[in-house]
Protein backbone atom coordinates (compact mmCIF):
# COMPACT_ATOMS: atom_id res chain seq x y z
CA UNK A 1 0.00 0.00 0.00
CA UNK A 2 1.80 3.31 -0.97
CA UNK A 3 1.77 5.94 2.07
CA UNK A 4 3.63 8.88 -0.27
CA UNK A 5 2.06 11.47 -2.52
CA UNK A 6 4.99 12.56 -4.48
CA UNK A 7 5.04 15.99 -7.28
CA UNK A 8 8.27 16.87 -8.93
CA UNK A 9 8.98 19.60 -10.59
CA UNK A 10 12.16 20.19 -12.61
CA UNK A 11 13.65 22.68 -14.58
CA UNK A 12 17.14 23.39 -15.98
CA UNK A 13 18.63 26.81 -15.76
CA UNK A 14 18.08 29.29 -18.66
CA UNK A 15 20.11 28.40 -21.87
CA UNK A 16 20.66 24.76 -20.82
CA UNK A 17 19.93 21.73 -21.84
CA UNK A 18 21.04 19.03 -18.65
CA UNK A 19 19.61 20.20 -16.05
CA UNK A 20 22.81 19.49 -13.11
CA UNK A 21 19.86 18.01 -10.80
CA UNK A 22 18.99 14.71 -10.10
CA UNK A 23 16.85 12.99 -8.19
CA UNK A 24 14.98 9.60 -6.73
CA UNK A 25 12.87 8.17 -5.10
CA UNK A 26 11.41 4.94 -3.83
CA UNK A 27 8.76 3.62 -1.53
CA UNK A 28 8.76 0.01 0.22
CA UNK A 29 6.60 -1.80 2.79
CA UNK A 30 9.71 -0.42 5.25
CA UNK A 31 10.75 2.82 4.20
CA UNK A 32 10.39 5.96 1.50
CA UNK A 33 13.42 7.28 0.70
CA UNK A 34 14.53 10.56 -1.52
CA UNK A 35 17.55 12.24 -2.54
CA UNK A 36 18.27 15.32 -4.68
CA UNK A 37 21.83 16.11 -5.65
CA UNK A 38 22.69 19.15 -7.47
CA UNK A 39 25.76 18.48 -9.50
CA UNK A 40 28.29 22.10 -8.58
CA UNK A 41 28.21 24.21 -11.91
CA UNK A 42 25.82 23.25 -14.31
CA UNK A 43 25.37 21.08 -17.83
CA UNK A 44 26.68 18.24 -18.54
CA UNK A 45 29.32 17.55 -15.99
CA UNK A 46 26.99 18.67 -13.47
CA UNK A 47 24.69 15.72 -14.47
CA UNK A 48 27.36 13.47 -14.52
CA UNK A 49 27.92 13.82 -10.69
CA UNK A 50 24.93 14.27 -9.60
CA UNK A 51 23.57 11.43 -11.52
CA UNK A 52 26.80 9.30 -10.05
CA UNK A 53 25.48 9.90 -6.23
CA UNK A 54 22.02 9.13 -7.32
CA UNK A 55 22.88 5.54 -8.70
CA UNK A 56 24.67 4.88 -5.45
CA UNK A 57 21.46 5.26 -3.48
CA UNK A 58 19.51 3.63 -5.98
CA UNK A 59 22.20 0.32 -5.18
CA UNK A 60 21.34 0.16 -1.63
CA UNK A 61 18.09 2.68 -1.00
CA UNK A 62 17.05 0.63 2.23
CA UNK A 63 20.78 1.73 3.73
CA UNK A 64 21.10 4.29 6.65
CA UNK A 65 21.33 7.90 5.89
CA UNK A 66 24.48 8.31 7.08
CA UNK A 67 26.04 5.66 5.46
CA UNK A 68 24.46 6.63 2.13
CA UNK A 69 25.71 10.11 2.40
CA UNK A 70 29.51 8.56 3.07
CA UNK A 71 28.78 6.35 0.05
CA UNK A 72 27.92 9.16 -2.39
CA UNK A 73 31.05 10.99 -1.30
CA UNK A 74 33.52 7.95 -2.11
CA UNK A 75 32.09 7.98 -5.23
CA UNK A 76 33.10 11.45 -6.18
CA UNK A 77 36.93 11.11 -5.65
CA UNK A 78 38.17 12.68 -8.67
CA UNK A 79 34.87 14.08 -10.43
CA UNK A 80 33.01 17.87 -9.99
CA UNK A 81 31.46 17.86 -6.85
CA UNK A 82 27.94 18.04 -6.05
CA UNK A 83 25.49 19.31 -3.08
CA UNK A 84 23.07 16.54 -1.82
CA UNK A 85 20.15 15.93 0.30
CA UNK A 86 18.60 12.56 1.63
CA UNK A 87 15.37 12.04 3.15
CA UNK A 88 14.65 8.72 4.77
CA UNK A 89 11.09 7.70 5.92
CA UNK A 90 10.71 4.89 8.64
CA UNK A 91 7.41 3.38 8.02
CA UNK A 92 7.21 1.45 11.10
CA UNK A 93 8.78 3.43 14.06
CA UNK A 94 7.00 6.32 11.94
CA UNK A 95 10.57 8.42 12.07
CA UNK A 96 12.25 10.18 9.76
CA UNK A 97 15.95 10.69 9.01
CA UNK A 98 18.08 13.55 6.85
CA UNK A 99 21.01 14.82 5.74
CA UNK A 100 22.54 17.82 3.73
CA UNK A 101 25.30 18.92 2.53
CA UNK A 102 25.42 22.56 0.30
CA UNK A 103 22.50 24.16 -0.81
CA UNK A 104 20.41 21.42 -0.69
CA UNK A 105 17.02 22.54 1.83
CA UNK A 106 14.26 20.30 3.24
CA UNK A 107 10.94 22.04 4.59
CA UNK A 108 8.31 19.96 6.96
CA UNK A 109 4.61 20.98 7.05
CA UNK A 110 2.34 19.62 9.29
CA UNK A 111 -1.32 18.85 9.07
CA UNK A 112 -2.20 22.15 10.83
CA UNK A 113 0.51 24.24 8.80
CA UNK A 114 3.35 24.34 11.28
CA UNK A 115 6.20 25.05 9.18
CA UNK A 116 9.74 24.17 9.69
CA UNK A 117 12.93 24.72 7.81
CA UNK A 118 15.31 22.12 8.14
CA UNK A 119 19.52 24.06 7.69
CA UNK A 120 22.05 22.54 5.65
CA UNK A 121 25.39 21.75 6.40
CA UNK A 122 27.77 24.56 4.63
CA UNK A 123 30.13 22.95 1.75
CA UNK A 124 30.13 20.05 -0.93
CA UNK A 125 30.52 16.52 -1.36
CA UNK A 126 34.28 15.47 -3.32
CA UNK A 127 35.42 12.73 -2.21
CA UNK A 128 37.07 13.94 1.34
CA UNK A 129 36.17 12.55 4.61
CA UNK A 130 33.74 14.51 6.26
CA UNK A 131 31.55 14.47 9.12
CA UNK A 132 27.61 14.34 8.04
CA UNK A 133 25.01 15.71 10.21
CA UNK A 134 21.51 13.53 10.41
CA UNK A 135 18.17 15.44 11.56
CA UNK A 136 15.38 13.21 13.00
CA UNK A 137 11.84 14.06 13.87
CA UNK A 138 8.19 12.17 14.06
CA UNK A 139 6.21 11.50 11.15
CA UNK A 140 2.67 12.67 11.49
CA UNK A 141 -0.75 11.98 9.21
CA UNK A 142 -0.98 14.97 6.60
CA UNK A 143 2.78 16.13 6.88
CA UNK A 144 4.15 17.55 3.56
CA UNK A 145 8.03 17.48 2.85
CA UNK A 146 9.52 19.80 0.58
CA UNK A 147 12.90 18.93 -0.93
CA UNK A 148 14.16 21.63 -3.27
CA UNK A 149 17.21 23.15 -4.90
CA UNK A 150 19.09 26.39 -5.02
CA UNK A 151 16.73 27.79 -7.78
CA UNK A 152 14.24 27.50 -4.57
CA UNK A 153 14.90 30.73 -2.44
CA UNK A 154 13.68 31.40 0.71
CA UNK A 155 11.91 33.99 -0.12
CA UNK A 156 9.43 31.91 -2.35
CA UNK A 157 9.41 29.12 0.41
CA UNK A 158 7.58 32.06 2.88
CA UNK A 159 4.86 32.00 -0.12
CA UNK A 160 1.46 30.60 0.85
CA UNK A 161 0.71 28.29 -1.59
CA UNK A 162 3.40 25.69 0.07
CA UNK A 163 0.99 25.81 2.47
CA UNK A 164 -1.52 23.56 0.25
CA UNK A 165 -2.30 19.85 1.50
CA UNK A 166 -2.21 18.40 -1.91
CA UNK A 167 1.39 17.84 -3.14
CA UNK A 168 0.35 18.54 -7.07
CA UNK A 169 -0.90 21.87 -6.49
CA UNK A 170 2.35 22.88 -4.74
CA UNK A 171 4.36 22.02 -7.74
CA UNK A 172 1.74 23.34 -9.76
CA UNK A 173 1.14 26.61 -8.71
CA UNK A 174 5.39 27.10 -8.17
CA UNK A 175 5.40 26.19 -11.94
CA UNK A 176 3.28 28.51 -12.81
CA UNK A 177 5.26 31.86 -10.85
CA UNK A 178 8.17 30.64 -12.93
CA UNK A 179 6.44 30.50 -16.30
CA UNK A 180 9.84 32.35 -17.90
CA UNK A 181 13.59 30.88 -17.56
CA UNK A 182 15.03 30.32 -14.47
CA UNK A 183 18.79 31.72 -13.05
CA UNK A 184 19.83 28.22 -11.70
CA UNK A 185 18.89 24.33 -12.50
CA UNK A 186 15.67 24.13 -10.13
CA UNK A 187 13.93 21.00 -8.37
CA UNK A 188 11.81 21.00 -5.89
CA UNK A 189 9.85 17.30 -4.62
CA UNK A 190 6.66 17.76 -3.10
CA UNK A 191 5.78 14.58 -0.90
CA UNK A 192 2.95 13.78 1.86
CA UNK A 193 2.31 10.87 4.44
CA UNK A 194 -1.06 9.98 3.85
CA UNK A 195 -2.92 7.14 4.57
CA UNK A 196 -5.98 7.96 4.21
CA UNK A 197 -6.68 8.12 0.57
Amino acid sequence: MQHIDVSVFQKAKKGNYYCGDSYFYEESDDYFVCALADGLGSGEFAKESSQLVIDTIKASPDASVKTLMRQCNQQLTGKRGVVLGILQLDLHTMQYAYSSIGNIGLVTVTANAVKKRNIPQAGYLSGFDRPFKVITGDIEEGMIFLLFSDGVTSREIAKKYFLHREVYQITDAFASFHQNALADDTTLIAMKYDTTS
